[in-house]
């Protein structure tokens, strides 16, 4: 007997009777997507971390923590006119990407390998492009509307101040998720277990959160730290999306890093994919 999200896969892929699948591009992607979609709203764990999480975790950190009212870096001009809080959420926002790209997304994927999904998958309509961009449109959904609750809540709740340029912040927040997944795809497209998934995945995933500045914000790290960050996902994500928020230069490079990761990084992991 098949697992039960093998079975509802094999059900939404196979090809329809007239064979309209087979000859639409697009008809396995858009079905691949839904039916991800449909699993993400079972999973409450899932669905807490890829929604929730970032909301809450901001707003736990504002009102907690003593330094939230504070100036974030009193020897930068820009930082120093806005609060700790405030310099801080771009901060969750690239932990909340890294915690769904680099943590859960290669874990349900080593999961699908484990129990033989993508073996009876591979004899349908979908290749690991399909799969692995159905897992980043999913993701990319649920990751935007958690940005703008944790955004909402945090504006309402904390005082955060609103970006001063909000084109670069959501750029810079498409890129992250787009970057990190190719990152977290290297994982899913080769690991063989979900445990080894997870070891391999939480590496990357406290290796990410050091350069997004969530031990420690870049601004207050030594100046080669910064750098290596600057062309590392995360800490690209999150020094471009802070440039945004406090009206600091386009960020150029790192928007480049970030972009480059992702169209380099995702057709490499669909290359490397392995289906058991």
């Amino acid at each position: 007997m098949l697992p039960r999200d093998a079975a509802t896969r094999r059900r939404a892929l196979a090809p329809a009777p007239d064979g309209v699948a087979r000859r639409t591009p697009g008809g396995a992607l858009a079905r691949m997507i839904v039916v991800e979609a449909r699993l993400m709203v079972r999973d409450p764990s899932v669905l807490f971390f890829a929604l929730l999480f970032p909301a809450l975790l901001l707003t736990v950190l504002g009102l907690v923590m003593p330094w939230a009212d504070e100036p974030y870096d009193e020897s930068d001009p820009l930082l120093a006119a806005v609060t700790a809080i405030t310099g801080y959420t771009p901060i969750v926002l690239s932990l909340a990407v890294a915690t769904v790209a680099v943590s859960t997304f290669p874990a349900i994927m080593a999961t699908y390998r484990q129990r033989g999904v993508l073996r009876r998958l591979s004899t349908t309509p979908v290749g690991p492009a399909r799969l692995l961009v159905a897992q980043v449109v999913v993701n990319l959904v649920a990751l935007v509307v958690a940005a703008a609750l944790a955004v909402t809540s945090a504006v309402v709740l904390l005082d955060v101040s609103l970006p001063a340029e909000p084109l670069t912040v959501v750029l810079a927040f498409l890129l992250a998720v787009l970057s990190a997944f190719a990152v977290g795809s290297f994982v899913a497209a080769l690991a063989p277990t979900a445990g080894a998934a997870n070891g391999w995945g939480m590496m990357l995933y406290f290796v990410s959160l050091f350069f997004a500045g969530v031990w420690l914000p870049l601004p207050l790290m030594p100046d080669v730290v910064q750098t290596i960050a600057q062309y590392t996902p995360l800490g690209a994500a999150t020094q471009a999306m802070t440039a945004g928020w406090v009206g600091q230069p386009f960020p150029v490079v790192e928007m480049v890093v970030m972009a480059a990761w992702g169209v380099i990084g995702i057709p490499v992991a669909v290359r490397i994919f392995r289906w058991s």
